[in-house]
C-alpha cells in the first residue's frame, strides 16, 4: 500500500486492529499499539494543581504524574531502582499508606430538590441513602453509558457530594437540570479528599480524629476537626483494604493543616505516602472510568447489573434503555459483542502501568477478539491479573456468571515483549473469578453472591 493511501477496512495490517469487533461502539477503542514514547509532561496553568500537589510532587517527591478530571495527580512516588510500584504494594497491604487524591473532584447539589435530582440521575434509589452515609452509584446517559461512577455522600438531607471519577459531570448535571428546573444549586465545592489505606489505617485515624472513628459503618460519615480545620471523614476507599477518606473543607487554604499531621501520622505507624493503589484495585476487581468503562459501556458489559433496579419506581436516565437490556438478558439473550472478565496471565511480572489496551486472540484461530483494559502482577497470588474485553460468544455457559469463575475459557493475550515468555508470542491467560483478592469490605456484588451461597447451603 503506498504511504498515501488510506489504510482499509477489514485489512489486517490497518494500525488500529479492525478485526476486533468494537461494533458496539461509535469511538472505537484505539488499539495501536503504541507503546510508551518516553515523552515528558508540560505543567501549565491550562490544567489545575491540587491544594496536596506541593506536598506530592516538592516534599514527597512524587516523580510523575498522570491528568485527571483535569488536574495533576502523581502516579508514581518510589522510582523503579527504589522498589517502585510493588514496594508501594507492599506499603498498602501490610502497614499503610495515604494517597493525594484531590482529583476527586465534589460536585454538590443542595437545596429543596436534591434528593428529587440525584434520584433522577443516579440508577440506584437515592431516597434509600440516609444522611450522613454515602453509596457508590453509577449515572448514565439515555442510552444506557455510564457517565460516571462517583461515591455519593449524602451530608445533609438537602445535600449531595459526588465524589467523581475522572469524567466532567458538573456541566451534564447543569444541563440535566435546564430542562428539569429542579429547586437545587450545582456546583463544585473546595473540598479536597485525601485516603488513609491498609491495614493500620484505623489506628491512624484515632490518633487523628479519635476513637469516635470505629462507629463509622462502611460508606459512613464523621464530621471532624483535624488540626482546626473542619473535615468529613468516610470510611471508603479505592484499594480493597480497610481505609478512610478524609475531605478537607476550605482546602484552597487548609491543605497543609491536614495534610502534615496526617502524614507525619501514618510515617509514624511505619507508612508513607504512594500513588493510587491500581495494583490493588484490579485484584480486587474495582473499575477505573475511562479505563474499563466509559460512556459507550453498559453496566451490563462490566458486571455492574446490581446497580440497575428492578424495583425503583422512580424514573431516572436511561432507565428505559437499561430496562430493556436487562430484560434482554433475563431471557437469555446478551444484547453485547463484548463482555468484561478477569483473566489469570502467563508472562513475566507486570509491574507498572499499561500504556496501551492488550491485544487479545483466541489460541485456537489466532483471531484478534478483545483487549486488556487493566493488568497488574499480584505478589501474593504469583501470578499476573487483568481485567479484559472478550467476545460474549466465545464464553462458555451462562455470559452473566463469567464474573463469579463458573468457567475457565483460555485466551492469548498479546503482551510487549518485556513481559512474555518469549518475545514476540501471546502468552496464555484464563478466565478466572473477580474478585481475585476479596476486598476488606465487600461490595454489593460480593455480598449478594455470598448471600446467594449461604442460602443455597441452607
Amino acid at each position: 500500500m503506498a504511504d498515501n493511501e488510506p489504510p482499509q477496512e477489514g485489512n489486517s495490517s490497518h494500525p488500529n486492529h479492525p478485526s476486533v469487533d468494537q461494533s458496539d461502539r461509535t469511538v472505537p477503542r484505539n488499539l495501536r499499539q503504541s507503546g510508551d514514547p518516553g515523552i515528558e509532561m508540560l505543567v501549565s496553568t491550562r490544567v489545575r494543581k491540587s491544594p496536596f500537589f506541593h506536598k506530592s510532587f516538592g516534599e514527597n517527591d512524587a516523580w510523575r504524574a498522570t491528568v485527571y478530571n483535569r488536574i495533576y495527580h502523581p502516579r508514581g512516588m518510589l522510582k523503579p531502582e527504589e522498589g517502585g510500584m510493588m514496594e508501594e504494594y507492599d506499603a498498602l497491604v501490610n502497614r499503610v499508606t495515604l494517597w493525594d487524591v484531590a482529583v476527586e473532584r465534589q460536585i454538590r447539589v443542595k437545596g429543596p430538590d436534591a434528593e428529587a435530582l440525584t434520584n433522577y440521575v443516579i440508577t440506584r434509589d437515592a431516597t434509600e441513602i440516609d444522611p450522613m452515609h454515602g453509596k457508590y452509584v453509577i449515572l448514565c446517559n439515555e442510552d444506557g453509558g455510564i457517565l460516571n461512577d462517583p461515591v455519593l455522600l449524602r451530608v445533609a438531607e438537602d445535600e449531595f457530594w459526588f465524589s467523581i471519577s475522572d469524567s466532567t459531570l458538573m456541566q451534564w448535571l447543569q444541563g440535566v437540570n435546564v430542562g428539569k428546573e429542579f429547586d437545587v444549586e450545582i456546583d463544585e465545592i473546595d473540598v479536597a479528599p485525601m485516603q488513609i489505606q491498609g491495614p493500620r489505617s484505623v489506628e491512624v485515624m484515632e490518633e487523628v480524629v479519635g476513637e469516635e472513628v470505629n462507629d463509622i459503618p462502611y460508606y459512613g460519615l464523621m464530621e471532624a476537626e483535624i488540626n482546626g480545620a473542619s473535615c468529613l471523614v468516610s470510611q471508603t476507599g479505592f484499594s480493597g483494604e480497610k481505609g478512610f477518606e478524609i475531605y478537607v473543607r476550605d482546602a484552597s487554604k487548609h491543605a497543609e493543616r491536614v495534610w502534615d499531621p496526617v502524614h507525619e501520622t501514618v510515617v509514624d505507624h511505619g507508612g508513607m505516602q504512594v500513588a493510587p493503589a491500581h495494583h490493588r484495585r484490579i485484584a480486587a476487581g474495582i473499575l477505573s472510568w475511562g479505563q474499563d468503562m466509559d460512556h459507550e459501556t453498559s453496566p451490563f458489559q462490566v458486571n455492574l447489573g446490581y446497580q440497575v433496579p428492578d424495583d425503583k419506581d422512580a424514573d431516572y436516565v436511561g432507565k428505559e434503555e437499561l430496562e430493556r437490556q436487562q430484560a434482554l438478558i433475563e431471557d437469555g439473550e446478551y444484547p453485547f459483542v463484548h463482555k468484561m472478565v478477569g483473566l489469570k496471565l502467563a508472562g513475566e511480572p507486570i509491574r507498572d502501568y499499561a500504556p496501551d489496551f492488550w491485544l487479545v486472540s483466541d489460541p485456537e484461530t489466532g483471531e484478534e477478539c478483545g483487549y486488556v483494559t487493566s493488568p497488574w502482577y499480584n505478589p501474593e497470588l504469583e501470578t499476573n491479573l487483568a481485567l479484559a474485553f472478550v467476545p460474549a460468544d466465545k464464553l462458555d455457559g451462562d455470559v452473566e456468571d463469567v464474573y463469579d469463575g463458573d468457567i475457565e475459557t483460555e485466551f492469548q493475550v498479546h503482551v510487549p515483549d518485556e513481559y512474555a515468555e518469549e518475545p514476540g508470542e501471546p502468552v496464555y491467560a484464563k478466565v478466572s473469578e473477580v474478585p481475585f483478592k476479596p476486598s476488606v469490605n465487600p461490595s454489593a456484588r460480593e455480598q449478594a453472591k455470598l448471600h446467594a451461597e449461604q442460602d443455597a447451603e441452607q
